[in-house]
């Protein structure tokens, strides 16, 4: 059932910062592509900068760069990192 208490989630909304969201979770994204995660806990991306979208990496913390949609996979947050980028 939707309403059923034992399926709601609780939500913590941070400023500046994602929304922790305890898990399991289900996202289903603008596009209408759907991601999911099993953890206990997952933090949603609100400043659209993560690299792995919804999920946040952390990228509100800096306030240079960027990137565009195309830039961004989707990824689960389980999934291994990047290999850092090469300098300028």
């Amino acid at each position: 059932m939707p309403n059923d208490p034992a399926e709601r989630r609780r939500i913590t909304v941070q400023r500046p910062g994602p929304l922790l969201v305890e898990g399991p979770v289900e996202v289903t994204t603008e596009d209408g592509t759907t991601v999911s995660s099993d953890r206990f806990r997952v933090a949603l991306c609100t400043c659209r900068r993560s690299r792995i979208y919804p999920w946040c990496d952390t990228s509100h913390r800096q306030r240079t760069g960027g990137g565009t949609d195309t830039d961004r996979r989707r990824r689960t947050p389980d999934s291994p990192p990047d290999s850092p980028p090469a300098p300028r």
